[in-house]
């Protein structure tokens, strides 16, 4: 392992954690850099796969004690048992989805033209609903109902797009459907354990047969970055969404697909 490869699997952690909670899209972003860079990622895709399983321990770390209560409570306290059928019907649209058009989505929409195209689009869309949108009328998870969840486990879905954001797409849903904006951030931070966790699971199956663990140094260093960075991340984003808003995400997005698209256009 060179010094050169080295810093390169810390900045693509790093990329991974800074982008994988808030509304920019992670894949998109690495899609991106990992072009720039050259990045010769070990095979199998267990590069990628490894730093998202950092990404996800990170968001487990920082909500821990709530998913303890809930795990332990949806079958004796109505609160808990509410939250947890929401998390459940919104993460089945992207089980099914995911499951039934992986291989098309995998060989034709992860270019980076379609990921500059997904983060203008995305940012314009963030910025319109923001300007738009009604009073919030839901401040707590529990209280959305089972056909809100469901349409923003649909929202989530659209993610599969590289470029359009998980993250994105569910607080985008959930704010159109009159979710407040900590409770939106919150319900897409705790429903991407799951939807995380499959989708990496059902990605180590599917390239099983090519994974290896050569250039495992690279992975770990990846790994502990995407850790460290995405907990601070989610504790930063935590702490100002409902100030700040979503806006100047969608204005970066708009920025960095446009800067995108020009250096690609002189390659």
């Amino acid at each position: 392992m060179d010094l050169t490869s080295a810093l390169q699997a810390l900045l693509l952690g790093v990329v991974e954690g800074a982008t994988e909670f808030i509304p920019v899209s992670s894949t998109g972003h690495l899609i991106l850099v990992i072009d720039l860079l050259g990045f010769a990622a070990p095979p199998g895709r267990s590069f990628e796969i490894v730093i998202q399983l950092g990404a996800i321990l990170a968001v487990v770390a920082i909500y821990f004690g709530k998913l303890w209560r809930l795990a332990f409570g949806m079958f004796t306290d109505r609160e808990a048992r509410l939250y947890v059928r929401n998390l459940l019907l919104a993460f089945l649209p992207a089980l099914v989805i995911g499951a039934t058009l992986y291989g098309p989505i995998t060989r034709l929409l992860f270019d980076p033209f379609v990921v500059c195209a997904a983060l203008i689009l995305g940012g314009i869309a963030i910025i319109l609903i923001e300007r738009l949108r009604g009073a919030a009328r839901i401040g707590r998870i529990e209280a959305i109902t089972p056909r809100m969840a469901v349409a923003i486990g649909l929202f989530q879905a659209l993610a599969m797009i590289p470029g359009t954001s998980r993250s994105g797409a569910t607080i985008i849903g959930a704010l159109l459907l009159g979710v407040a904006r900590p409770a939106a951030a919150e319900f897409s931070f705790v429903l991407a354990i799951p939807t995380m966790l499959a989708a990496t699971a059902y990605s180590l199956y599917r390239n099983w047969s090519v994974l290896t663990w050569d250039g495992a140094g690279l992975i770990a260093i990846g790994f502990a970055s995407a850790f460290v960075v995405a907990f601070l991340v989610v504790r930063a984003v935590l702490a100002v969404i409902a100030r700040i808003g979503f806006t100047p995400f969608g204005y970066y997005r708009i920025a960095v697909g446009l800067v995108m698209l020009a250096i690609l256009a002189t390659r």
